[in-house]
């Protein structure tokens, strides 16, 4: 007799849980927003197709038609950010007609939460490869462009208004932990300045830039093939004469904090027997992630819970912790997570290639580099067995991934 259709599924139709690998990103150079920037002309679809068609020209081993899901954030879904842009710009980057995408949103975690969501999937067994990424062209569209916040935030106080103003939620931070001083702020930018110059000139970013031509009805064609933002030669000094545009006297400045920008990130994820099945390489294995909500008014502290959890649920602690990426919106969001954990604030193992204080950070598009940064890492660093990739969210959230490096040597000292 037929079971009734209330009943349990038969546990041996159930799929195993399957590993899920880091094969590899790249991302385009990231550009200043606005219209002296280097994108001012391109669209944001394109960018995200050359992201698209330069990890399939790195991997001519894998067949396109492989792919079973194209995953794009974007923070302001409109104009040339909309139209479902995970399928739209599947298609315009050539990929067969049966590859499917969507877009998401989690505001400045929309790569590393499509990064989550498909591999969710390919762990479940629903696909074997994905593409996950994000964009944002904060030039064409402008953070909060078209948000229409429900009154009742405010009036009914559900958030402080200043949770509306990411600037404001940093110079709160600096309120709740007084020990997190503009000098230590500046002294971190400064440092991100340095080590993204020391490792530029080392040959270490350059590797994952797809070079962009881009159009200016001013100076004609061009390439774009480094980012815009970073300030060599940056001073602490420099950077304490800036104004705080944020708060009179505040401690928040152009110089401490990321700034406006544009740019597109992807990568590749699959099941690792899919991966060994089609010769794709390994640069990390995931081994869990977790997203935390905080105050919204001091959204930057997001990281901290959200790392905390993640660990937990992995079964790891903080000393488990070989390498740290560590998203740059503000430098004091970045030492609030240090000073939680007990870690120096130039400690060598948090963003040994400086971050988006130097390079930029187009919103939804920032997680793919952090894990595309790690996972080279991981390549140098065989001594180092996990690292983990951690950000803070707008509207009062943080989200950490924990990776695993397939090129650990128990052997070797952490």
């Amino acid at each position: 007799m037929a079971a009734p259709a209330s009943a349990p599924a038969d546990s041996r139709s159930r799929p195993a849980v399957r590993d899920v690998v880091f094969v590899d990103g790249v991302r385009t150079p990231f550009g200043k927003a606005g219209s002296k920037g280097i994108y001012a002309e391109t669209r944001a679809d394109d960018l995200v197709v050359k992201v698209i068609r330069e990890l399939l020209r790195r991997h001519p081993e894998l067949p396109p038609e492989r792919i079973d899901e194209v995953a794009i954030a974007a923070t302001t879904q409109t104009g040339d950010q909309g139209l479902t842009i995970g399928r739209s710009a599947a298609l315009l980057a050539g990929l067969p007609k049966s590859v499917p995408g969507f877009a998401i949103d989690r505001m400045c975690a929309g790569a590393m939460t499509a990064v989550t969501t498909v591999s969710s999937g390919i762990a479940f067994g629903a696909y074997d490869v994905a593409i996950a990424g994000g964009v944002e062209h904060m030039g064409n569209h402008p953070m909060g462009e078209g948000v229409d916040p429900n009154p009742r935030f405010v009036s009914d106080k559900i958030v402080d208004p200043s949770a509306l103003v990411m600037g404001s939620t940093a110079e709160n931070l600096h309120d709740r932990f007084p020990a997190l001083t503009k000098e230590r702020t500046d002294a971190y930018a400064a440092l991100s300045q340095q080590r993204y110059d020391e490792a530029l000139k080392a040959g270490k970013i350059t590797p994952d830039l797809v070079p962009v031509s881009t159009r200016s009805s001013e100076n004609g064609w061009g390439l774009a093939t480094t980012d815009e933002p970073p300030r060599p030669g940056t001073t602490v000094e420099a950077l304490s004469g800036l104004k705080t545009p944020f708060r009179p006297h505040g401690r928040v400045t152009p110089g401490n904090a990321a700034g406006l920008n544009d740019g597109a990130t992807g990568c590749l994820l699959a099941d690792a027997s899919t991966a060994a099945e089609l010769g794709l390489p390994v640069g990390m294995r995931l081994v869990g992630y977790a997203f935390a909500g905080v105050e919204p008014e001091v959204m930057g502290v997001g990281p901290v819970p959200a790392t905390e959890k993640a660990l937990e649920r992995a079964g790891l602690s903080i000393d488990d912790i070989g390498l740290f990426e560590i998203n740059e919106a503000f430098a004091v969001q970045v030492l609030a997570f240090l000073e939680h954990f007990g870690i120096a604030d130039d400690d060598p193992r948090v963003n040994p290639w400086g971050g988006a204080i130097a390079c930029g950070h187009p919103l939804a598009s920032s997680g793919v580099r952090l894990m595309t940064q790690l996972s080279r890492h991981f390549a140098e660093h065989p001594e180092v067995r996990y690292g983990i990739t951690t950000m803070c969210i707008g509207f009062g959230m943080g989200g950490t991934v924990i990776w695993e490096n397939p090129n650990y040597n128990a052997g070797g000292e952490q």
